[in-house]
């Protein structure tokens, strides 16, 4: 196993090196999948992203950016999930979540010992650093939202004991959006933890002709990144890009026009949508354009870089009217025609 080979975790990390290991990740997926490089790229940007939160009797800190996967039964959502996972030397759990489950079932209860008279805490698959929590829609509402202290806080409550999670914590989801029968819709508080919604979908002709060669039964993938690394990674991008206040005005302008569309020229997109971005969304915005600027080289970000994670990281944000979703507007295209008709600059108004 390779990884950076750096002494402990608050130690610098050079960006050649990080970019060196990035690499080698990617590297170790595409042996399993195959046609989905981009995908690969914005899982982890995903992971590297560093996300302000707050918890109990604690200053703010920074965890991962959740990532939740879309797509049709048979894209590999699972199987990369797992793959990166694996390339990963970091405690992994699956929940495959079912309509019987119960809270107790992600995170754990308190169990009764006769022979002590006491209670003692068993806790459930959620403490763990990388979480996979698969068909998440298929879990009742009440289940799903086990999940939501954890993805917000990074810290569990079991009975009048609050736990913290390891760092990093991360968690990624799996949704099937075609069936409609024994499925649960995540409520809005649910997929506003999650910082990107990235849609799986089918590989080229190509691409699917390589996956019948892949040698399942001989492949070795090598462990490229410990935990430690995630952080030190994450550290060193949130520590040296830069952001200048033009683009953070621009992020809020942004999120602003996905809820005031008139006043960016588009009143017609105001009958399309009944909720916008909160501004909560803004740090995570933020973060994953800090990491897109990293992976394109540069210690600064761009309005593209801003661009390029808008649609990633506020589709699953925005809830569109009756009337987007009679005449079959996505919510891709309604943000795309957002972020044209707002000015990068003030002075461009």
């Amino acid at each position: 196993m390779t990884h950076l080979q750096v002494a402990d975790t608050d130690a610098r990390v050079t960006a050649e090196d990080a970019f060196a290991t990035i690499a080698a990740v990617e590297h170790e997926i595409t042996k399993v999948i195959v046609g989905q490089d981009e995908l690969i790229r914005r899982l982890l940007t995903g992971l590297f992203a560093a996300i302000p939160y707050a918890s109990k009797g604690t200053d703010s800190r920074f965890g991962c950016g959740h990532v939740l996967l879309e797509g049709v039964p048979g894209v590999a959502k699972t199987l990369l999930a797992t793959t990166l996972a694996h390339v990963i030397s970091a405690r992994f759990q699956r929940i495959q979540l079912t309509p019987d489950m119960l809270p107790a079932d992600i995170l754990g209860t308190r169990v009764y010992e006769a022979h002590t008279a006491t209670f003692r805490i068993e806790r459930g698959p959620v403490f763990t650093n990388i979480l996979l929590a698969d068909e998440i829609n298929r879990a009742t509402p009440k289940t799903q939202s086990a999940l939501l202290e954890a993805m917000q806080e990074r810290q569990v409550t079991l009975a009048e004991t609050t736990f913290r999670l390891e760092d990093p914590f991360w968690v990624l989801a799996t949704q099937n959006p075609v069936e409609q029968e024994g499925v649960y819709a995540l409520p809005e508080a649910q997929l506003d933890r999650f910082s990107m919604m990235l849609r799986v979908g089918y590989p080229d002709l190509p691409h699917e002709v390589a996956m019948l060669d892949i040698p399942f039964d001989r492949l070795d993938l090598e462990r490229r990144l410990v935990p430690e690394d995630v952080l030190r990674i994450r550290n060193l991008v949130r520590e040296t890009i830069h952001v200048d206040a033009g683009i953070k005005q621009y992020i809020v302008r942004i999120g602003r026009a996905t809820r005031a569309p008139d006043e960016v020229g588009r009143p017609a997109l105001k009958e399309m949508l009944l909720l916008g971005i909160s501004p909560r969304s803004y740090q995570h915005i933020l973060a994953l354009a800090r990491v897109t600027a990293f992976l394109h080289g540069r210690d600064y970000v761009l309005p593209q870089d801003v661009k390029a994670v808008v649609p990633d990281a506020t589709r699953h944000r925005i809830i569109r009217s009756v009337r987007a979703q009679a005449e079959n507007v996505e919510a891709d295209a309604i943000l795309d025609e957002l972020v044209t008709a707002v000015p990068i600059s003030v002075g461009q108004m």
